[in-house]
């Protein structure tokens, strides 16, 4: 082979790359981007090690829709659409930046408060149904290695970590599942009225999520501007309980391709 068939190889393959490297950063930026679930704060529905897909077509496009916040020339939201209550939305933190994944419970305009433990919304209790108890092991969990927190408190490792659980219905009609823990201050707050143009968002694992309840003062997360929301969790695509995603055997097949809810 000559030398100028040899560079041309290269050029080519340079020239692949690089088409390949542009056409997945469109794909980022306008549709799909993906997600790792870090934390327990929305167990049962997203468990640590799941990995998905946030639908960034679902609400719209912000500056918070590019990779590193890059898209600053979009002013609010283009093709600007709504979320509805009880979706789980991956949204940008106000204060830290971070990427954060929660279930908005709250519109513009809502009161939201919890008493006892018990969610409401404009003074209307969303209805709790017992659906028994969530089990999951007592053991580190993901990259991080943190262990779970457990309504059975003082379990050794490898044995059983018990949370209650119960069916939350929102008043649009949406149901899905909520741990409890313990008695914690955030089992009773204050009223929230959400301003306009702004969201409440908690994590189903309530005694676990640094979530709306905690103020923006606090490092909480607050109210969440619209522009600030990437975009929507549809479904499950790869789960793994191990350390990595190599740990074959550390797989959960069960939950590939699950439905969101």
């Amino acid at each position: 082979m000559s030398k100028g068939e040899k560079e041309g190889g290269i050029l080519e393959t340079v020239k692949t790359v690089v088409y390949a490297l542009l056409i997945a950063g469109v794909f980022r930026t306008l549709f799909f981007q993906p997600f790792w679930i870090p934390s327990g704060s929305m167990k049962d529905t997203l468990l640590v090690g799941d990995f998905l897909f946030v639908n960034k077509m679902a609400y719209g496009y912000s500056q918070y829709s590019c990779p590193f916040s890059i898209c600053t020339f979009i002013d609010g939201r283009w093709l600007g659409s709504e979320p509805d209550r009880g979706d789980v939305v991956v949204f940008r933190h106000p204060v830290t930046g971070s990427d954060f994944i929660k279930r908005l419970i709250g519109m513009p305009g809502d009161r939201i408060q919890v008493r006892d433990g018990v969610l409401y919304i404009n003074d209307e209790a969303a209805p709790q149904q017992d659906a028994g108890t969530f089990v999951e092991t007592f053991d580190k969990q993901g990259p991080v290695g943190n262990l779970p927190q457990c309504e059975n408190a003082g379990v050794a490792l490898g044995q059983d970590c018990l949370k209650s659980r119960a069916i939350e219905t929102l008043p649009n009609g949406v149901e899905h599942s909520i741990l409890n823990v313990r008695n914690s201050r955030l089992d009773n707050t204050p009223v929230y009225t959400v301003p306009e143009g702004h969201f409440f968002f908690m994590g189903d694992n309530r005694d676990n999520s640094t979530d709306s309840r905690v103020s923006q003062n606090a490092m909480g997360v607050g109210f969440v501007p619209f522009e600030n929301l990437i975009g929507r969790a549809d479904r499950v695509m790869f789960s793994s309980a191990g350390r990595s995603m190599l740990f074959f055997w550390t797989w959960r097949p069960d939950r590939f391709f699950e439905k969101i809810v």
